[in-house]
């Protein structure tokens, strides 16, 4: 069999040469190679004709035509079992059936989709980033599944990857935190009333001038630690803050390597840029400032007229601590919203301007917001819905689920394995910088587009291949003589799928291609009776076998398990 590792780069060598056979000298970087929108057209197509008609002199479909006519020769794998042209001169590649075999083994024999060798490149993957004496809100969340997705697709191009979370210990909100719980009478070991407290005093802070200073007074304490009393009230209910954070961590399958707190940055950040005033920074009115008008940005405040540092800053001492522990690192920032962009512009700009080296190394990756229709969810706090009140929604949805399927779930772990598929799903199907809408019925739904669906397929498939074991089927993906079909193909495309969404940051396209691995085995498995005694069933089951391990790593891609029962 032809084991091609990176079959699209294959095939741009093989265009490259029967180009050139045809009269005209093309790179095979120059050459796009992509998936048709209909399987019908092949599995690759190429508008190489039509991009280099001009400079050949020749009708793009003729040629389209004289290209097609030396793909033979230049195809020295024989990997290619059929090239056509479409239209005015497309070119359509059809693999061969050998190709595809080799690809569905390696998918049972090996696992699949990731990368056999490290690249020896290190990336930071910064995310979830929730503020003790803050609820875990959506953001969070949203943030949480992105940046884990994101890390796993590094993971798997062969990347080192960092996991970081940098949590806001200092600073304001902490300050209307202690406050609100000195007034509520809240004990720093009470979650929910530090959520209530931390409501109440930013409330209270921008209705009352005179407990606006009161609260300024509180955060210069927190940042000086010289109030004996207040740190033990603050030591204690940020221990509470994180130990909850954890428990929700566990739940969505996240753990981190490396936890930073502003506690470490401030300080850092606001001597770094002292250093710089006059040359990167002005003094403004008594406050420190960055002016970005001249990059086409706009000025941002990085040390107030008090002397505090502001999150710009604390993120500058981020910046260098993340220099310093990863010197050759790429920094990803996934934690905030698409409106965060043009802070981080800024803050990368102005570290630029103090490193230069840095610039191209820390790159934002913004996501959208999630919308909650009226009357779907209860756990309000103020303007705030916590992101663990989804995931409590979610799970009560799915331990439903599993009554009405007749499914123990005793301690709940598989209603948690499903409810987090539904959320995880939910938000990574269209792309990251876009909103979208809490649809929990849809979201649960073990039918059409929904990580439950998906993690059912794989479950259903796994169930199948237990079922021939039990009948003494042995497995053979290289016996039978079945057409290779839509499912075949699209098992054999995912490795490149997984380099795609590596490479554009993109999980969305890893939740198309689970989705559609899972539509077309359930429509293969209502036309055919994979456990039999027919000459067919060893093949059959083999494909089964296939399904299996490349859900199952598209959906561990998404951070997503697969339960053994639904």
């Amino acid at each position: 069999m032809n084991d091609i590792s990176d079959i699209p780069l294959y095939l741009k060598t093989c265009i490259s040469a029967a180009v050139e056979g045809a009269g005209v000298s093309v790179s095979a970087d120059d050459i796009r190679v992509e998936v048709p929108a209909d399987m019908v057209h092949g599995d690759y197509s190429t508008n190489i004709a039509l991009a280099e008609s001009k400079r050949a002199g020749k009708n793009p479909r003729i040629l389209a035509e004289e290209i097609v006519a030396h793909m033979s020769v230049a195809d020295t794998y024989g990997a290619i079992a059929e090239v056509s042209v479409a239209g005015p001169g497309f070119i359509n590649i059809t693999l061969a059936r050998d190709v595809i075999l080799t690809r569905l083994r390696r998918a049972i024999e090996t696992g699949y989709g990731y990368a056999e060798e490290r690249t020896g490149d290190t990336v930071v993957v910064e995310y979830t980033d929730p503020n003790p004496f803050k609820p875990f809100h959506i953001g969070h969340l949203m943030t949480n599944v992105i940046g884990e997705s994101l890390a796993r697709l590094f993971e798997a191009r062969g990347d080192t990857v960092v996991r970081m979370n940098y949590q806001g210990d200092v600073g304001l909100h902490i300050a209307k935190a202690l406050y609100g719980m000195r007034e509520l009478n809240v004990s720093p070991d009470d979650i929910e009333g530090i959520g209530r407290a931390y409501v109440y005093g930013n409330t209270v802070y921008t209705e009352s001038d005179e407990e606006k200073d009161t609260i300024d007074a509180l955060n210069a304490h927190i940042y000086a630690r010289d109030d004996e009393a207040l740190n033990t009230v603050y030591d204690a209910g940020r221990a509470t803050s994180l130990a909850r954070f954890e428990e929700i961590y566990a739940k969505l399958g996240t753990t981190f390597d490396a936890y930073v707190f502003e506690s470490e940055t401030w300080q850092k950040g606001r001597d770094a840029v002292m250093a710089r005033v006059g040359d990167v920074f002005t003094e403004s009115n008594g406050a420190i400032v960055y002016h970005g008008e001249e990059e086409g940005l706009h000025t941002r405040v990085f040390i107030t007229a008090s002397g505090l540092p502001t999150y710009e800053t604390k993120d500058i001492g981020l910046a260098f601590l993340k220099l310093e522990r990863y010197p050759e690192a790429t920094m990803y920032y996934t934690m905030t919203a698409e409106e965060q962009t043009d802070y981080f512009k800024v803050v990368f700009a102005a570290f630029s301007a103090m490193v230069p080296t840095s610039r191209g190394r820390f790159v934002h990756i913004p996501h959208g917001m999630m919308r909650i229709a009226e009357g779907k969810m209860s756990s309000r706090l103020g303007n705030i819905i916590f992101g663990e009140a989804l995931l409590a929604d979610m799970t009560a949805r799915a331990a439903e689920k599993l009554v009405e399927n007749g499914t123990d779930d005793t301690g709940g772990s598989k209603a948690n394995a499903i409810a987090v598929a539904a959320l995880k799903y939910g938000i990574l199907r269209q792309e990251t910088g876009k909103n979208i809408v809490y649809e929990p019925e849809r979201w649960m739904s073990f039918e059409g587009a929904s990580g439950p669906y998906v993690q059912y397929t794989a479950v259903r498939a796994a169930s199948v291949v237990a079922k021939a074991t039990e009948a003494g089927i042995v497995p053979d993906i290289t016996v039978g003589s079945e057409d290779i079909g839509v499912l075949e193909r699209l098992i054999a495309r995912f490795p490149e799928d997984v380099r795609i969404a590596s490479a554009l940051c993109a999980p969305h396209a890893i939740v198309t291609a689970v989705t559609e691995i899972a539509q077309a085995f359930n429509a293969y498995y209502a036309h055919h009776v994979i456990v039999s005694d027919g000459p067919e069933a060893p093949y059959r089951v083999a494909l089964a076998q296939a399904v299996v391990s490349t859900l199952a790593s598209g959906l561990g891609l998404l951070g997503i398990s697969v339960p053994e029962r639904m």
